[in-house]
């Protein structure tokens, strides 16, 4: 494939199963109906540069932390709907945005359709409760051979029940019991950041902007 060297995007208000496999292939991601890819990202005066990553479903065995986490989080209830925003998400999002030091998100509407179960694809949402408390929610495309979170937001409060690598786990266990090849989890970066957990997953796989896909090796 041919190199990316500048950032790049374009408008998609519906899109197929089989062109959003075919996107995300590609190293696509999508906020709303706005679709982007870019081999550089700005944090704090840094540059750091964007890795796609997937996970081969049939290659994913947990790892040992993350059995951990499985089992600290047993008390949880998943629930698998289509997408929607309402003030429970909303509030939980204004929770969520505290992590954030610079680029702060301004609202899930930066992130999602004003149809977002359907528009430009279809999409679930998968959230996570503990009693009738709402704990984390990932906001989960539907391809024809994969899925991709396009955004997951979480409560920092509950920061030791590890949030974020729960709802990855949890996106990998419906994709693969709905059958699907690939998740993809979305970009991270090179350089260490706080996107790293994103890494830490067996079957994971990097997209190589010059020549495709390959097996993402630490260090």
């Amino acid at each position: 494939m041919a190199g990316l060297d500048r950032d790049q995007s374009f408008f998609c208000t519906e899109a197929s199963p089989a062109a959003m496999d075919r996107y995300w292939a590609e190293g696509w991601r999508h906020f709303g109906i706005l679709f982007f890819r870019y081999p550089h990202a700005f944090h704090d005066g840094g540059r750091f540069t964007v890795v796609p990553l997937r996970v081969d479903l049939e290659r994913f065995v947990p790892s040992r932390s993350q059995k951990r986490v499985l089992a600290k989080n047993r008390d949880a209830e998943v629930r698998v709907r289509p997408s929607f925003v309402d003030a429970e998400k909303t509030e939980l999002f204004l929770r969520h945005r505290q992590r954030f030091r610079d680029n702060a998100p301004a609202s899930l509407d930066d992130f999602l359709s004003p149809d977002p179960a359907a528009v430009p694809c279809r999409n679930v949402e998968l959230c996570i409760y503990l009693a009738e408390k709402l704990l984390g929610v990932t906001f989960l495309d539907l391809g024809e051979t994969a899925t991709s979170a396009v955004y997951a937001i979480f409560d920092p409060a509950e920061a030791r029940r590890s949030p974020g690598i729960l709802m990855i786990l949890q996106s990998i266990e419906f994709s693969r019991r709905q059958g699907y090849r690939y998740y993809y989890p979305g970009y991270a970066y090179r350089e260490p950041f706080i996107y790293d957990y994103k890494k830490n997953f067996t079957g994971l796989e990097y997209l190589d902007w010059n020549d495709g896909w390959h097996p993402y090796r630490k260090g």
